[in-house]
């Protein structure tokens, strides 16, 4: 019986951590997650220093955007939601075709699996902006175990100025943009790999 109270305690400290950490649901429905769990960057970076291992940090860009617009190394791991295909062409946009990751949600498990972690571990999820790619990352882990997955809302660089001379420029809000670590130097050891075809 009195081995049971500091456990009980230690999930309590836990639950108030994250807890403490709680932006608002965006108001957009496509940036939602069932969960409804949401972290502004700034919050993460919180987070992620009160619970250190205990949480997964995920960059969930194209690791070749990645290195044009930087990352930061409070992340644990780069698994990429879509990936840019080389060989197609998105018209519509001008760009690269971006596809989904086929291998995103074993790639989320075996990163948990790696660090001891299990399925009801907290989750952040970042990308650029903070829904694009994070709500639909959140909701591809939906129904399959995953207790505790939230989106960083502002996301890596932020939102655009609306107007202005740097009309367009992500400068707001956003991790790069909160005074909080990063840089253009990558960290090989937690960027992604696509498997050869």
């Amino acid at each position: 019986m009195n081995n049971r109270i500091p456990a009980i305690a230690m999930i309590l400290v836990l639950f108030a951590a994250t807890a403490l950490q709680a932006s608002p649901a965006p108001e957009d429905p496509k940036k939602q997650t069932p969960w409804g769990l949401y972290v502004d960057s700034t919050e993460a970076y919180e987070m992620k220093q009160e619970l250190g291992e205990k949480v997964l940090f995920v960059d969930v860009r194209d690791p070749i955007e990645i290195m044009f617009t930087g990352f930061t190394d409070t992340v644990d791991v780069n698994i990429p939601f879509k990936l840019a295909n080389r060989n197609k062409w998105n018209e519509k946009k001008s760009v690269y075709a971006m596809e989904l990751n086929q291998n995103f949600e074993q790639d989320i498990a075996a990163a948990l699996k790696k660090r001891g972690l299990s399925k009801d571990a907290p989750i952040l999820l970042m990308c650029r902006s903070g829904g694009t790619r994070g709500a639909p990352s959140a909701r591809k882990l939906w129904g399959k175990g995953y207790e505790k997955v939230y989106v960083v809302t502002d996301g890596f660089e932020g939102g655009k100025i609306k107007k202005g001379e740097k009309k367009n420029w992500r400068l707001k809000n956003g991790w790069k943009n909160s005074g909080l670590p990063w840089s253009y130097k990558l960290n090989k050891a937690k960027m992604y790999f696509p498997p050869l075809r």
